[in-house]
Protein backbone atom coordinates (compact mmCIF):
# COMPACT_ATOMS: atom_id res chain seq x y z
CA UNK A 1 0.00 0.00 0.00
CA UNK A 2 1.22 3.48 -0.84
CA UNK A 3 2.42 5.56 2.08
CA UNK A 4 0.35 8.58 1.06
CA UNK A 5 -2.97 9.47 -0.52
CA UNK A 6 -4.56 12.63 -1.90
CA UNK A 7 -7.17 13.83 0.58
CA UNK A 8 -8.03 16.84 -1.57
CA UNK A 9 -6.40 18.76 -4.42
CA UNK A 10 -3.12 20.06 -3.04
CA UNK A 11 -3.34 18.02 0.15
CA UNK A 12 -1.29 14.81 0.10
CA UNK A 13 -1.37 13.04 3.46
CA UNK A 14 0.18 9.94 4.99
CA UNK A 15 -2.15 6.94 5.34
CA UNK A 16 -1.05 6.67 8.97
CA UNK A 17 -1.75 10.01 10.64
CA UNK A 18 -0.01 10.66 13.96
CA UNK A 19 -2.48 11.79 16.60
CA UNK A 20 -1.27 14.13 19.33
CA UNK A 21 -4.23 13.93 21.74
CA UNK A 22 -2.03 12.26 24.36
CA UNK A 23 -0.13 15.49 24.83
CA UNK A 24 -3.08 16.69 26.90
CA UNK A 25 -2.71 13.64 29.16
CA UNK A 26 1.05 14.18 29.46
CA UNK A 27 0.41 17.76 30.61
CA UNK A 28 -2.24 16.92 33.17
CA UNK A 29 -1.77 17.78 36.86
CA UNK A 30 0.04 21.03 36.14
CA UNK A 31 2.78 19.53 34.02
CA UNK A 32 4.01 21.39 30.94
CA UNK A 33 6.01 20.19 27.97
CA UNK A 34 8.76 22.33 26.52
CA UNK A 35 7.79 22.87 22.85
CA UNK A 36 11.37 22.85 21.55
CA UNK A 37 12.33 19.71 23.45
CA UNK A 38 9.14 17.80 22.70
CA UNK A 39 8.85 18.80 19.05
CA UNK A 40 12.18 17.18 18.16
CA UNK A 41 10.55 13.77 18.66
CA UNK A 42 8.37 14.50 15.62
CA UNK A 43 11.46 14.31 13.41
CA UNK A 44 11.61 10.53 13.68
CA UNK A 45 8.05 10.28 12.33
CA UNK A 46 8.50 12.81 9.53
CA UNK A 47 11.80 11.34 8.37
CA UNK A 48 10.08 7.95 7.95
CA UNK A 49 7.28 9.42 5.85
CA UNK A 50 4.67 9.94 8.60
CA UNK A 51 4.17 13.56 7.68
CA UNK A 52 0.59 14.17 8.85
CA UNK A 53 -0.17 15.20 12.43
CA UNK A 54 -3.62 15.58 13.99
CA UNK A 55 -4.29 18.05 16.82
CA UNK A 56 -7.12 20.05 18.38
CA UNK A 57 -7.66 23.22 20.35
CA UNK A 58 -8.14 21.06 23.47
CA UNK A 59 -5.14 18.72 23.02
CA UNK A 60 -2.95 20.66 25.45
CA UNK A 61 -0.07 22.44 23.72
CA UNK A 62 -0.13 20.11 20.69
CA UNK A 63 -0.57 22.99 18.23
CA UNK A 64 2.39 24.86 19.71
CA UNK A 65 4.62 21.77 19.67
CA UNK A 66 3.72 20.86 16.08
CA UNK A 67 4.19 24.43 14.87
CA UNK A 68 7.58 24.57 16.56
CA UNK A 69 8.64 21.44 14.70
CA UNK A 70 7.34 22.65 11.35
CA UNK A 71 9.34 25.87 11.62
CA UNK A 72 12.61 24.57 13.08
CA UNK A 73 13.49 21.05 11.90
CA UNK A 74 14.84 19.42 8.75
CA UNK A 75 11.62 17.71 7.71
CA UNK A 76 9.36 20.40 9.09
CA UNK A 77 8.47 21.83 5.70
CA UNK A 78 7.17 18.42 4.59
CA UNK A 79 4.55 17.94 7.29
CA UNK A 80 0.82 18.64 7.17
CA UNK A 81 -0.92 19.93 10.28
CA UNK A 82 -4.56 19.10 10.98
CA UNK A 83 -6.34 20.71 13.89
CA UNK A 84 -9.88 21.06 15.20
CA UNK A 85 -12.13 23.75 16.54
CA UNK A 86 -14.61 22.48 19.14
CA UNK A 87 -16.73 25.44 20.28
CA UNK A 88 -19.16 25.31 23.17
CA UNK A 89 -22.78 24.74 22.12
CA UNK A 90 -24.78 27.90 21.49
CA UNK A 91 -24.77 30.81 19.10
CA UNK A 92 -21.70 31.37 16.90
CA UNK A 93 -20.72 34.67 15.29
CA UNK A 94 -18.10 35.69 12.73
CA UNK A 95 -15.75 37.35 15.20
CA UNK A 96 -15.72 34.27 17.43
CA UNK A 97 -14.79 32.05 14.49
CA UNK A 98 -12.04 34.41 13.36
CA UNK A 99 -10.59 34.57 16.88
CA UNK A 100 -10.52 30.78 17.11
CA UNK A 101 -8.74 30.34 13.78
CA UNK A 102 -6.29 33.16 14.40
CA UNK A 103 -5.47 31.63 17.81
CA UNK A 104 -4.77 28.26 16.20
CA UNK A 105 -2.57 29.90 13.55
CA UNK A 106 -0.72 31.84 16.22
CA UNK A 107 -0.09 28.68 18.25
CA UNK A 108 1.11 26.82 15.15
CA UNK A 109 3.09 29.83 13.88
CA UNK A 110 1.47 29.49 10.44
CA UNK A 111 -0.26 31.76 7.94
CA UNK A 112 -2.83 29.11 7.06
CA UNK A 113 -3.91 25.73 8.41
CA UNK A 114 -3.75 22.68 6.14
CA UNK A 115 -6.98 21.13 7.47
CA UNK A 116 -9.34 22.75 9.96
CA UNK A 117 -11.89 20.28 11.36
CA UNK A 118 -15.11 21.45 13.01
CA UNK A 119 -17.11 19.68 15.72
CA UNK A 120 -20.76 20.45 16.54
CA UNK A 121 -22.43 19.34 19.78
CA UNK A 122 -26.11 20.01 19.16
CA UNK A 123 -27.62 19.79 15.70
CA UNK A 124 -31.12 21.19 16.47
CA UNK A 125 -29.44 24.58 17.00
CA UNK A 126 -28.51 25.71 13.45
CA UNK A 127 -25.56 27.68 14.83
CA UNK A 128 -23.36 24.77 13.76
CA UNK A 129 -24.13 25.71 10.17
CA UNK A 130 -23.26 29.34 10.91
CA UNK A 131 -19.89 28.12 12.15
CA UNK A 132 -19.25 26.25 8.91
CA UNK A 133 -20.37 29.15 6.72
CA UNK A 134 -18.00 31.47 8.60
CA UNK A 135 -15.16 28.94 8.30
CA UNK A 136 -15.82 28.83 4.56
CA UNK A 137 -15.41 32.62 4.46
CA UNK A 138 -12.03 32.32 6.21
CA UNK A 139 -11.04 29.60 3.75
CA UNK A 140 -11.84 31.96 0.87
CA UNK A 141 -9.74 34.58 2.67
CA UNK A 142 -6.78 32.17 2.76
CA UNK A 143 -6.54 31.42 6.49
CA UNK A 144 -7.70 27.82 5.93
CA UNK A 145 -6.61 25.59 3.05
CA UNK A 146 -9.14 22.79 3.53
CA UNK A 147 -12.23 22.23 5.67
CA UNK A 148 -13.09 19.02 7.47
CA UNK A 149 -15.49 17.98 10.19
CA UNK A 150 -15.20 15.59 13.08
CA UNK A 151 -17.77 13.25 14.63
CA UNK A 152 -20.49 14.25 12.16
CA UNK A 153 -23.30 11.81 11.48
CA UNK A 154 -24.39 11.07 7.92
CA UNK A 155 -27.49 13.28 7.97
CA UNK A 156 -25.67 16.43 9.06
CA UNK A 157 -22.65 15.82 6.87
CA UNK A 158 -25.18 15.64 4.02
CA UNK A 159 -26.84 18.91 5.10
CA UNK A 160 -23.52 20.76 5.16
CA UNK A 161 -22.32 19.42 1.83
CA UNK A 162 -25.65 20.00 0.08
CA UNK A 163 -25.58 23.58 1.39
CA UNK A 164 -22.30 24.31 -0.34
CA UNK A 165 -19.74 23.78 2.44
CA UNK A 166 -16.58 22.36 0.77
CA UNK A 167 -15.87 19.60 3.30
CA UNK A 168 -13.14 17.16 2.30
CA UNK A 169 -13.07 14.83 5.32
CA UNK A 170 -14.98 13.56 8.32
CA UNK A 171 -12.92 12.31 11.26
CA UNK A 172 -14.90 9.60 13.04
CA UNK A 173 -14.52 6.59 15.30
CA UNK A 174 -14.10 3.42 13.21
CA UNK A 175 -12.62 0.03 14.08
CA UNK A 176 -13.19 -3.69 13.72
CA UNK A 177 -15.52 -3.30 16.73
CA UNK A 178 -17.28 -0.12 15.62
CA UNK A 179 -18.52 -0.49 12.04
CA UNK A 180 -21.02 2.38 11.94
CA UNK A 181 -18.98 4.13 9.24
CA UNK A 182 -19.88 1.32 6.83
CA UNK A 183 -23.56 2.32 6.87
CA UNK A 184 -25.24 5.49 5.62
CA UNK A 185 -21.98 7.40 6.01
CA UNK A 186 -20.47 5.62 3.01
CA UNK A 187 -23.40 6.65 0.83
CA UNK A 188 -22.93 10.33 1.70
CA UNK A 189 -19.16 10.17 1.26
CA UNK A 190 -19.51 8.52 -2.15
CA UNK A 191 -22.17 11.00 -3.34
CA UNK A 192 -20.16 14.07 -2.33
CA UNK A 193 -16.56 12.84 -2.65
CA UNK A 194 -15.68 13.05 1.05
CA UNK A 195 -13.02 10.87 2.69
CA UNK A 196 -12.94 9.48 6.23
CA UNK A 197 -10.14 9.85 8.76
CA UNK A 198 -10.60 7.04 11.27
CA UNK A 199 -9.68 7.30 14.93
CA UNK A 200 -10.23 4.71 17.64
CA UNK A 201 -8.94 1.97 15.32
CA UNK A 202 -7.08 0.43 18.27
CA UNK A 203 -9.98 1.10 20.67
CA UNK A 204 -7.83 2.79 23.28
CA UNK A 205 -5.34 -0.10 23.20
CA UNK A 206 -7.96 -2.86 23.53
CA UNK A 207 -7.19 -4.02 19.97
CA UNK A 208 -3.65 -5.07 20.82
CA UNK A 209 -1.93 -8.28 21.89
CA UNK A 210 -1.83 -6.98 25.45
CA UNK A 211 -5.50 -7.84 26.02
CA UNK A 212 -5.67 -11.26 24.36
CA UNK A 213 -6.70 -13.89 26.92
CA UNK A 214 -6.94 -11.34 29.72
CA UNK A 215 -9.72 -11.48 32.30
CA UNK A 216 -12.33 -8.74 31.92
CA UNK A 217 -11.30 -5.70 33.98
CA UNK A 218 -13.60 -3.94 36.40
CA UNK A 219 -14.35 -0.26 35.89
CA UNK A 220 -11.96 0.59 38.74
CA UNK A 221 -9.12 -1.28 37.00
CA UNK A 222 -9.31 0.84 33.87
CA UNK A 223 -6.42 3.30 34.00
CA UNK A 224 -7.00 5.84 31.21
CA UNK A 225 -9.85 7.88 29.75
CA UNK A 226 -9.45 5.94 26.50
CA UNK A 227 -9.79 2.60 28.27
CA UNK A 228 -12.92 3.77 30.09
CA UNK A 229 -14.40 4.99 26.82
CA UNK A 230 -13.65 1.99 24.63
CA UNK A 231 -14.63 -0.56 27.26
CA UNK A 232 -18.13 0.86 26.78
CA UNK A 233 -17.83 0.10 23.06
CA UNK A 234 -16.86 -3.48 23.89
CA UNK A 235 -19.84 -3.82 26.24
CA UNK A 236 -22.17 -2.32 23.61
CA UNK A 237 -20.89 -4.75 20.98
CA UNK A 238 -21.78 -7.83 23.03
CA UNK A 239 -19.26 -7.99 25.84
CA UNK A 240 -15.97 -9.62 26.68
CA UNK A 241 -16.51 -13.05 25.12
CA UNK A 242 -17.16 -12.01 21.49
CA UNK A 243 -14.45 -9.36 21.88
CA UNK A 244 -11.94 -12.03 22.93
CA UNK A 245 -13.03 -14.16 19.98
CA UNK A 246 -12.30 -11.20 17.70
CA UNK A 247 -8.84 -10.80 19.23
CA UNK A 248 -8.14 -14.51 18.68
CA UNK A 249 -9.05 -14.25 15.01
CA UNK A 250 -6.94 -11.12 14.60
CA UNK A 251 -4.05 -12.94 16.25
CA UNK A 252 -4.29 -15.82 13.75
CA UNK A 253 -4.26 -13.41 10.83
CA UNK A 254 -1.36 -11.54 12.44
CA UNK A 255 0.62 -14.79 12.79
CA UNK A 256 0.19 -15.43 9.08
CA UNK A 257 1.69 -12.03 8.26
CA UNK A 258 4.32 -11.84 11.00
CA UNK A 259 2.49 -8.87 12.46
CA UNK A 260 0.68 -7.71 15.60
CA UNK A 261 -3.03 -7.54 16.38
CA UNK A 262 -2.74 -3.75 16.23
CA UNK A 263 -1.22 -3.97 12.75
CA UNK A 264 -4.05 -6.11 11.43
CA UNK A 265 -6.78 -4.07 13.16
CA UNK A 266 -5.47 -0.89 11.52
CA UNK A 267 -4.72 -2.44 8.12
CA UNK A 268 -8.23 -3.91 7.89
CA UNK A 269 -9.78 -0.43 8.21
CA UNK A 270 -7.68 0.80 5.28
CA UNK A 271 -9.27 -1.84 3.04
CA UNK A 272 -12.22 0.53 2.71
CA UNK A 273 -11.80 2.92 -0.25
CA UNK A 274 -13.52 5.70 1.68
CA UNK A 275 -10.78 5.67 4.34
CA UNK A 276 -8.10 8.24 3.63
CA UNK A 277 -6.14 7.26 6.72
CA UNK A 278 -6.14 5.95 10.25
CA UNK A 279 -5.05 8.09 13.18
CA UNK A 280 -2.73 6.40 15.67
CA UNK A 281 -1.74 8.25 18.82
CA UNK A 282 1.82 8.99 19.90
CA UNK A 283 3.24 9.96 23.27
CA UNK A 284 6.08 12.06 21.95
CA UNK A 285 9.30 11.20 23.71
CA UNK A 286 7.65 8.48 25.78
CA UNK A 287 6.08 5.88 23.49
CA UNK A 288 6.64 5.68 19.74
CA UNK A 289 5.53 3.00 17.30
CA UNK A 290 7.18 4.07 14.06
CA UNK A 291 8.45 0.64 13.03
CA UNK A 292 5.14 -0.96 13.97
CA UNK A 293 3.22 1.66 12.01
CA UNK A 294 5.35 1.06 8.90
CA UNK A 295 4.46 -2.61 9.14
CA UNK A 296 0.77 -1.77 8.65
CA UNK A 297 1.36 -0.53 5.11
CA UNK A 298 3.37 -3.60 4.08
CA UNK A 299 0.61 -6.09 4.95
CA UNK A 300 -1.48 -7.46 2.09
CA UNK A 301 -4.67 -9.01 3.46
CA UNK A 302 -6.17 -11.66 1.21
CA UNK A 303 -9.76 -12.82 0.83
CA UNK A 304 -9.33 -15.53 3.47
CA UNK A 305 -8.04 -12.98 6.02
CA UNK A 306 -10.90 -10.60 5.35
CA UNK A 307 -13.51 -13.36 5.53
CA UNK A 308 -12.11 -14.53 8.88
CA UNK A 309 -12.25 -11.04 10.37
CA UNK A 310 -15.76 -10.44 9.04
CA UNK A 311 -16.84 -13.76 10.56
CA UNK A 312 -15.62 -12.60 13.98
CA UNK A 313 -17.32 -9.23 13.49
CA UNK A 314 -20.61 -10.99 12.75
CA UNK A 315 -20.57 -12.35 16.29
CA UNK A 316 -20.52 -8.80 17.65
CA UNK A 317 -23.60 -6.67 18.13
CA UNK A 318 -23.60 -3.58 15.89
CA UNK A 319 -22.84 -0.35 17.73
CA UNK A 320 -26.18 1.45 17.81
CA UNK A 321 -26.83 4.60 15.81
CA UNK A 322 -24.79 6.69 13.42
CA UNK A 323 -21.26 8.04 13.59
CA UNK A 324 -20.77 10.58 16.37
CA UNK A 325 -23.91 9.54 18.26
CA UNK A 326 -21.71 8.57 21.21
CA UNK A 327 -21.36 12.32 21.91
CA UNK A 328 -25.00 13.28 21.35
CA UNK A 329 -27.41 10.51 22.30
CA UNK A 330 -27.77 8.04 25.15
CA UNK A 331 -26.29 5.62 25.81
CA UNK A 332 -23.26 7.92 25.67
CA UNK A 333 -20.18 5.87 24.83
CA UNK A 334 -17.82 8.30 26.52
CA UNK A 335 -15.34 7.78 29.33
CA UNK A 336 -17.85 8.90 31.95
CA UNK A 337 -20.95 7.52 30.23
CA UNK A 338 -22.39 11.02 29.81
CA UNK A 339 -21.22 14.45 28.65
CA UNK A 340 -20.23 15.75 32.09
CA UNK A 341 -16.52 15.95 31.28
CA UNK A 342 -17.23 17.64 27.93
CA UNK A 343 -20.05 20.11 28.57
CA UNK A 344 -21.74 21.98 31.39
CA UNK A 345 -25.01 22.65 29.60
CA UNK A 346 -26.66 22.93 26.19
CA UNK A 347 -28.59 26.20 25.82
CA UNK A 348 -32.07 26.33 24.32
CA UNK A 349 -32.17 27.16 20.62
CA UNK A 350 -35.22 29.45 20.85
CA UNK A 351 -36.47 31.58 23.74
CA UNK A 352 -40.07 30.83 24.77
CA UNK A 353 -42.43 33.77 25.02
CA UNK A 354 -45.42 33.46 27.34
CA UNK A 355 -48.46 34.76 25.45
CA UNK A 356 -51.05 33.97 28.12
CA UNK A 357 -51.68 31.49 30.93
CA UNK A 358 -50.67 27.97 29.85
CA UNK A 359 -49.58 29.18 26.40
CA UNK A 360 -46.03 29.78 25.12
CA UNK A 361 -44.60 30.50 21.68
CA UNK A 362 -41.20 30.32 20.00
CA UNK A 363 -39.99 32.09 16.87
CA UNK A 364 -37.13 30.87 14.65
CA UNK A 365 -36.54 34.29 13.07
CA UNK A 366 -37.35 33.51 9.44
CA UNK A 367 -38.78 36.32 7.31
CA UNK A 368 -41.94 34.28 6.74
CA UNK A 369 -42.90 34.33 10.42
CA UNK A 370 -42.94 38.12 10.62
CA UNK A 371 -44.44 38.56 7.15
CA UNK A 372 -47.35 36.16 7.69
CA UNK A 373 -47.83 36.71 11.42
CA UNK A 374 -47.22 33.26 12.87
CA UNK A 375 -44.78 31.55 15.24
CA UNK A 376 -42.61 28.51 14.72
CA UNK A 377 -44.45 26.62 17.44
CA UNK A 378 -47.00 27.19 20.16
CA UNK A 379 -47.50 25.20 23.36
CA UNK A 380 -51.03 25.16 24.71
CA UNK A 381 -51.25 23.16 27.93
CA UNK A 382 -49.34 19.98 27.21
CA UNK A 383 -49.81 20.08 23.43
CA UNK A 384 -47.22 21.59 21.07
CA UNK A 385 -48.18 22.59 17.54
CA UNK A 386 -45.29 23.18 15.11
CA UNK A 387 -45.99 25.24 12.00
CA UNK A 388 -45.24 24.00 8.51
CA UNK A 389 -41.45 24.17 8.43
CA UNK A 390 -39.10 24.42 5.47
CA UNK A 391 -35.31 24.23 5.26
CA UNK A 392 -34.85 27.94 5.97
CA UNK A 393 -32.16 29.42 8.19
CA UNK A 394 -32.22 33.20 8.34
CA UNK A 395 -32.23 34.22 4.70
CA UNK A 396 -30.61 30.98 3.51
CA UNK A 397 -32.26 27.91 2.04
CA UNK A 398 -30.42 24.90 3.49
CA UNK A 399 -29.84 21.59 1.76
CA UNK A 400 -29.61 22.71 -1.87
CA UNK A 401 -31.25 20.26 -4.26
CA UNK A 402 -30.84 17.29 -1.89
CA UNK A 403 -34.33 16.40 -0.63
CA UNK A 404 -32.96 14.22 2.17
CA UNK A 405 -30.74 17.08 3.39
CA UNK A 406 -33.68 19.48 3.40
CA UNK A 407 -35.82 16.97 5.30
CA UNK A 408 -33.21 16.40 8.00
CA UNK A 409 -32.76 20.14 8.49
CA UNK A 410 -36.53 20.65 8.71
CA UNK A 411 -36.76 17.96 11.41
CA UNK A 412 -33.87 19.63 13.25
CA UNK A 413 -35.88 22.87 13.35
CA UNK A 414 -38.94 21.02 14.58
CA UNK A 415 -36.82 19.34 17.26
CA UNK A 416 -35.38 22.71 18.33
CA UNK A 417 -38.87 24.19 18.69
CA UNK A 418 -40.06 21.20 20.71
CA UNK A 419 -37.02 21.24 23.01
CA UNK A 420 -37.38 24.97 23.60
CA UNK A 421 -40.95 24.37 24.77
CA UNK A 422 -40.06 21.45 27.02
CA UNK A 423 -40.76 18.64 24.57
CA UNK A 424 -38.81 16.33 22.28
CA UNK A 425 -39.18 14.39 19.05
CA UNK A 426 -40.29 11.44 21.18
CA UNK A 427 -43.44 13.42 22.10
CA UNK A 428 -44.56 13.83 18.47
CA UNK A 429 -47.92 12.17 17.75
CA UNK A 430 -48.52 13.42 14.20
CA UNK A 431 -46.53 14.76 11.26
CA UNK A 432 -47.74 16.05 7.92
CA UNK A 433 -45.34 16.12 4.99
CA UNK A 434 -45.76 18.17 1.83
CA UNK A 435 -43.39 17.49 -1.08
CA UNK A 436 -43.11 19.89 -3.98
CA UNK A 437 -42.61 17.04 -6.46
CA UNK A 438 -43.87 13.53 -5.87
CA UNK A 439 -40.63 12.10 -7.29
CA UNK A 440 -38.98 13.05 -3.97
CA UNK A 441 -41.51 11.24 -1.77
CA UNK A 442 -39.39 8.16 -1.06
CA UNK A 443 -36.21 10.06 -0.22
CA UNK A 444 -38.16 12.35 2.10
CA UNK A 445 -40.05 9.46 3.68
CA UNK A 446 -36.82 7.57 4.35
CA UNK A 447 -35.27 10.59 6.07
CA UNK A 448 -38.44 10.96 8.17
CA UNK A 449 -38.22 7.25 8.98
CA UNK A 450 -34.63 7.60 10.19
CA UNK A 451 -35.46 10.43 12.57
CA UNK A 452 -38.74 9.02 13.88
CA UNK A 453 -37.69 5.37 14.15
CA UNK A 454 -39.25 3.94 17.31
CA UNK A 455 -41.49 7.02 17.73
CA UNK A 456 -43.74 6.28 14.76
CA UNK A 457 -46.19 9.18 14.85
CA UNK A 458 -49.32 9.26 12.72
CA UNK A 459 -48.28 10.64 9.34
CA UNK A 460 -49.59 12.02 6.06
CA UNK A 461 -47.50 12.70 2.94
CA UNK A 462 -48.93 14.56 -0.05
CA UNK A 463 -47.70 16.46 -3.09
CA UNK A 464 -48.26 20.21 -2.83
CA UNK A 465 -46.92 23.29 -4.57
CA UNK A 466 -44.66 24.91 -1.96
CA UNK A 467 -44.08 28.63 -1.54
CA UNK A 468 -40.48 29.67 -2.24
CA UNK A 469 -38.09 28.77 -5.04
CA UNK A 470 -36.10 25.59 -4.45
CA UNK A 471 -37.99 24.24 -1.44
CA UNK A 472 -38.58 20.52 -1.83
CA UNK A 473 -40.32 19.62 1.43
CA UNK A 474 -42.36 21.18 4.24
CA UNK A 475 -43.34 19.42 7.46
CA UNK A 476 -45.63 20.30 10.35
CA UNK A 477 -45.88 18.39 13.63
CA UNK A 478 -48.00 17.98 16.72
CA UNK A 479 -46.69 16.73 20.05
CA UNK A 480 -48.12 15.88 23.45
CA UNK A 481 -45.77 16.26 26.40
CA UNK A 482 -46.13 14.23 29.62
CA UNK A 483 -48.73 15.78 31.92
Amino acid sequence: MKMTTTLAPGLEISRIVTGLWQIADMERDGKTLDPKTTSKFMEAYASEGFTSFDMADHYGSSEIIAGTFKNNYEHGNQIRLFTKWVPEPGKINRSEVRRAIELALSRMQQDSVDLMQFHAWHYPDPSWLDGLFYLKELQEEGLIKHLGVTNFDSAHLRIALASGIPIVSNQICHSVIDQRANGKMLDVCEKYGVKILAFGTLAGGFLTDKWLGVKEPTQDELKTWSQMKYKRFIDASGGWEPYQNLLSVLRKVADKHGASIANIASRYILENDAMAGVIIGARLGASEHITDNKKILSIDLDAIDIAAIKGAQNKLKPIHGDCGDEYRKPPFLTASGDLSHHLKTIPQTFTPIKSRTNREQVFSGTVWEEFAGYCRAVKDGNRIHVSGTTATHGEKMIGGTDAAAQTHFVIDKIEAALESLGGSLADVVRTRIFVNDLKDWEVVARAHGERFAGINPANTLVEARLVGEGYLVEIEAEAVTPA
